[in-house]
């Protein structure tokens, strides 16, 4: 079965997702030919080791405690916080709490 993406102009629920929050799992809010919103869902300990994609993007923990890292730093980014990073730039991350991020990523960067 396909995964629901989300129309033009229809509305997400993002509330937090407290107990329910592992039993939930990460999804494409929707994806077009420039644009990808995801729900990532991570329990603490998880990773998603280091990657980079060619467009800048934005990561915002709606709930939970996460550790970003890039080259040369590493931060917390708690509930209600939001992190942009240039495109092309090594990243990883890991749940140091049960967390829930939403993830933009814009799908064209710069020519190579």
């Amino acid at each position: 079965m396909a995964l629901h993406h989300l129309e033009s102009g229809e509305i997400a629920n993002l509330r937090p997702l407290g107990g329910d929050a592992l039993s939930t799992q990460s999804s494409a809010l929707f994806k077009t030919e420039q644009l990808e919103v995801i729900r990532l869902v991570i329990a603490r300990g998880r990773e998603m080791p280091l990657h980079k994609v060619p467009g800048e993007i934005t990561v915002q923990c709606l709930e939970g405690v996460i550790e970003f890292e890039t080259p040369g730093r590493v931060q917390k980014l708690q509930a209600g916080q939001l992190l942009f990073l240039r495109g092309g730039v090594p990243h990883s991350l890991r749940a140091l709490e049960d967390a829930c991020v939403l993830v933009t990523i814009l799908l064209w960067g710069p020519p190579p």
